[in-house]
């Protein structure tokens, strides 16, 4: 085998540039298999150094169907990137590979890929290869007994891939076109409005604790009062838990109702909304 064949070779198996490769064969001693660790090694060396960058780009990749559905955000630095092809199918595989292991970050990260090298592996070879930080952000599958699960992608940037996604899991008794319509612009609704919990019971107590320290900050000057301030913080706080709340949000198809209303109207035994969950890039 001649010297440019060696390196075209080491290109196709590593996909470095044709110089990396022949420093790479020179140090081997045209040994391709110790060439490819060389580069592996200098791979790992320049994404160290990438890695410590900020990357708030990416997509969010859905996969799976209406009773097990999951979504993996995958970040990189730049939205050229991110619909860069190589990035698109690398995303797509593990967007497979992360449904199959119920949203697993520990799990996923050791699965092999169809290269036979495990994510971690490739993750590092694909930031060596395209010179950008790229990192695995939230993870998360949904599946409920007698529930379907609804999905709704916005600004999609090829297939299954979007910088926003929704997956939102109701139960009930029957399917019918009703329940599906609702499903459909209901995910429409909590992309658009971004709810942080079902219902005000389940909004996270961290939540609630900062925004009471929010409006103390923001009342503290107003000179009112302290009995009157204590009534205007309760009507906030109230406020602030209505408006995060799924239930009782203003429905985005019709804003003089609630989405408890739509239930209500739609009158399909026994619905109940079983979980939700909103990704988007830069958030």
């Amino acid at each position: 085998m001649s010297d440019l064949e060696k390196v075209k070779k080491l290109r196709q198996s590593t996909g470095a540039g044709f110089k990396d490769c022949n420093i790479a064969l020179q140090e081997a001693n045209d040994d391709i298999e110790k060439a490819i660790e060389i580069l592996r090694i200098k791979g790992i060396s320049k994404a160290s150094k990438k890695m410590s960058r900020n990357a708030n780009e990416g997509v969010v990749a859905v996969a799976g169907d209406r009773k097990q559905t999951s979504l993996i955000e995958i970040n990189c630095e730049t939205d050229f990137v991110a619909k860069n092809d190589e990035f698109i199918n690398f995303v797509k595989e593990l967007s497979e590979i992360n449904h199959l292991n119920l949203s697993d970050e520990f799990k996923l990260k050791s699965s092999k890929m169809k290269n036979g090298k495990n994510v971690d592996e490739n993750l590092v070879s694909l930031v060596a290869k395209i010179g950008e930080k790229v990192t695995i952000g939230r993870l998360k599958t949904i599946k409920n007994e007698n529930a379907i699960n609804y999905n709704y992608l916005h600004t999609v940037v090829k297939d299954n891939l979007s910088k926003l996604a929704v997956i939102v899991s109701i139960e009930s008794s029957k399917e019918n076109d009703a329940l599906n319509l609702f499903g459909k612009q209901l995910s429409m609704h909590i992309a658009a409005s971004n709810p942080l919990a079902i219902e005000e019971k389940f909004l996270k107590s961290e939540i609630l604790d900062k925004e009471k320290q929010l409006i103390t900050e923001e009342l503290k000057n107003s000179g009112k009062p302290s009995e009157i301030i204590a009534k205007i913080s309760l009507g906030k706080l109230n406020k602030f838990k209505e408006d995060n709340s799924l239930l009782t949000q203003d429905w985005v198809m019709d804003p003089k109702k609630k989405v408890k209303d739509i239930i209500n109207e739609i009158n399909i035994p026994n619905l109940k909304i079983k979980e939700f969950v909103r990704i988007k890039i830069g958030e």
